[in-house]
C-alpha cells in the first residue's frame, strides 16, 4: 500500500527529519519509511509503526526487528575486522574499528539525550 504524501511528511517529521536509526539527516525525497515491525511479522500500516529511515538503514534491516537490527549492527566491527580490504586500511590509519554502542538515534530522542525540534 503506497503512503500518501501528507502521511510521509509526518514520518519525516517525527524525528525532525533524521533517520530513525542512524541518525542521518534525511529528506522527504530521500526517505524510505520502515515498518518497525515488518508486514511480514504481522506489523501495521499505521504512523506510530513508521520510522523515518535513510535507504542504507531500511536496506540493512530489511524485516528484522529492533532487537535483531540491534544485534546485527552489535556484532559488525567483528565482520569489519574479518575483510582483507578493511584490515589494510586499519593499518595504513584509513579506517579504525569503533564498536556501535548498541543505541539507536530514535532511543537517544526518546531518552532526551538528543533534542526534537
Amino acid at each position: 500500500m503506497a503512503i500518501k504524501k501528507a502521511d510521509r511528511i509526518k514520518v519525516l517529521v517525527k524525528y525532525s527529519g533524521h533517520c530513525a536509526y542512524c541518525g542521518k539527516e534525511i529528506t522527504i525525497k530521500s526517505m524510505q519509511v520502515d515498518h518497525v515491525v515488518s508486514k511480514r511479522a504481522g506489523g501495521a500500516d499505521t504512523f506510530e509503526n513508521y520510522n523515518p529511515s535513510c535507504r542504507r538503514c531500511n536496506h540493512y534491516k530489511r524485516a528484522r526487528n529492533i532487537e535483531s537490527f540491534r544485534r546485527l549492527l552489535l556484532d559488525m566491527h567483528n565482520r569489519l575486522k574479518a575483510d582483507y580490504l578493511f584490515k589494510i586500511a586499519i593499518d595504513y590509519g584509513i579506517a579504525e574499528i569503533k564498536p556501535f554502542n548498541g543505541e539507536f538515534y530514535f532511543e537517544k530522542v526518546e531518552d532526551g539525550e538528543i533534542e526534537s525540534l
